[in-house]
């Protein structure tokens, strides 16, 4: 094998596997289109480089590419899927608020719910603000934000494991 084609596998392998790691990244951010789709092409990339490098047997067809690229970002897909249904994972919502009886009344919707909510108080850059963590099941966060709607800051972190507490222990 020449320079050229070496250099050309060293260069594929490092689109594959930025490519994989971008995949999984957004993945776990819960992006699962975009990582499907970048998936299709990262294991095309792949495939292509490994018929160069086996050589000896007959090359796929383009059909075929596809079909083994589309299996693959279908796989990532359905499998987050999966992933979610089967996981019971728990997630905090850390959602700053203004202060005063909007945000009082949102805490209550949150309880009326079914989820508990901590609130603490603070200072923020434009005065004081209200503090609601929320732990909660991943399948609950639309139903916790919605209510909280486009009032403040909402971040999401993962929780790995908690216990004691209020937890909702059926859905309504």
């Amino acid at each position: 094998m020449d320079f050229f084609g070496l250099a050309l596998i060293f260069c594929a392998r490092i689109v594959d596997v930025s490519c994989a790691t971008v995949r999984i990244l957004l993945l776990v951010r819960g992006n699962r289109l975009l990582s499907a789709c970048i998936g299709f092409f990262e294991v095309m990339v792949y495939l292509l480089v490994l018929g160069r490098i086996l050589g000896g047997g007959r090359a796929l067809t383009m059909p075929e590419v596809i079909a083994y690229c589309g299996g693959f970002a279908s796989g990532t897909y359905f499998g987050s899927l999966v992933e979610e249904k089967i996981m019971n994972a728990f997630v905090m919502l850390d959602m700053i608020l203004e202060f005063g009886p909007a945000t009082d009344e949102l805490v209550s919707r949150i309880r009326s719910e079914g989820h508990g909510a901590t609130v603490i108080y603070g200072e923020g850059r434009d005065g004081a603000k209200t503090l609601v963590k929320v732990i909660c099941r991943r399948k609950d966060v639309s139903s916790v934000t919605c209510i909280a709607g486009d009032r403040g800051f909402v971040a999401i972190s993962d929780v790995r494991g908690c216990w004691g507490g209020y937890f909702r222990m059926h859905r309504k």
